[in-house]
């Protein structure tokens, strides 16, 4: 088993933020999506990105996945240390252990997990029930489908490519617009051939959102960041504010506190009803690096006579 390096796949050093982190995985995903990048291996580069941050986005697992890094080195053989026993297996992923690599599920395996074959019924999945009562049928498969979030705004069209034995696939997929991240999507008879001439299992395509550089994703809702600086929240102004169908004028009210959520109603993604979620901007007031000899004068200045007291509360618990 080949030990695999979290932080040299995202490109982060191990002393890296959350916030590096994320940025990092972000920029990856959206470079490798089998939808847009010309690299030959795409699926499988987006695959291993997303397992990376699938570690170390959490923090037990980023120090469970430390302590075990010191045992091996990118591309060398590795298998766990003796006694080695995570904590967190089964319980902190997004995604089942099956999406990721051997060396991933040897770390993070969960003791609860179903096995992969059942004594009687063979691989799951590869009857129509359980029963035994109807014909066997072949094997259904099970993938991830990465989608933009821009491509969610419509119905839109993805290329997909597999692998059954010695067949290769190349399929044309529609999936709807307001389609959410972990929705699957049925492709009867397109999974594995039916053995003795039985019918093929079917193809079922998992949903993964791929992160965007700007919005983060609540349900229907779409979070952005909003840097101000410390005079256009205080005094307001109106900035350009991105969304998913281009830029938009945003009145910024008067004393606006840094953390404050700002509504643009209808701005985040569609649901399959025809409706559509909200744009949250969240105020980031931003301070700057003062260099300049005059501007520091005007902060001084505004130091002397401003009566703001940010440790107000404080002096009332005393």
């Amino acid at each position: 088993m080949e030990f695999k390096d979290y932080y040299k796949i995202l490109g982060v050093d191990p002393e890296a933020s959350n916030k590096e982190v994320k940025t990092a995985y972000r920029k990856l995903a959206r470079k490798y999506h089998p939808d847009v990048s010309e690299h030959k291996d795409a699926g499988n580069k987006f695959k291993e990105v997303a397992e990376a941050y699938e570690v170390l986005k959490n923090a037990e697992t980023r120090a469970e996945y430390d302590e075990v890094r010191k045992y091996g080195a990118q591309g060398q053989s590795f298998q766990p240390p003796p006694g080695w026993e995570s904590a967190s297996a089964g319980g902190n992923h997004s995604a089942s252990n099956e999406d990721f690599s051997e060396f991933f599920s040897s770390l993070f395996r969960n003791a609860n997990q179903q096995p992969e074959f059942d004594d009687v019924a063979g691989r799951r999945g590869g009857f129509q029930d359980w029963g035994g009562s109807r014909a066997q049928r072949g094997q259904d498969i099970e993938s991830d489908l990465p989608v933009f979030l821009e491509d969610t705004l419509n119905e839109s069209t993805h290329s997909i490519s597999f692998q059954i034995g010695e067949t290769k696939k190349t399929l044309k997929v529609k999936v709807p617009a307001g389609t959410g991240n972990d929705e699957r999507i049925r492709l009867k008879g397109q999974g594995a051939p039916g053995p003795g001439g039985t019918a093929n299992g079917d193809l079922y395509l998992r949903v993964r959102l791929v992160p965007h550089p700007l919005f983060d994703v609540e349900g229907h809702n779409l979070i952005v960041v909003l840097p101000l600086a410390p005079w256009e929240a205080v005094l307001g102004t109106k900035v350009e504010v991105p969304t998913l169908s281009g830029n938009l004028r945003l009145t910024i009210p008067t004393n606006s506190q840094n953390g404050q959520r700002l509504r643009i109603k209808g701005k985040g993604l569609p649901t399959k009803q025809g409706e559509h979620g909200d744009l949250y901007a969240v105020i980031n007031v931003v301070v700057p690096t003062v260099n300049d000899a005059a501007e520091k004068t005007l902060w001084e200045k505004l130091r002397e006579e401003s009566k703001f007291d940010p440790r107000a509360e404080w002096r009332k618990s005393k």
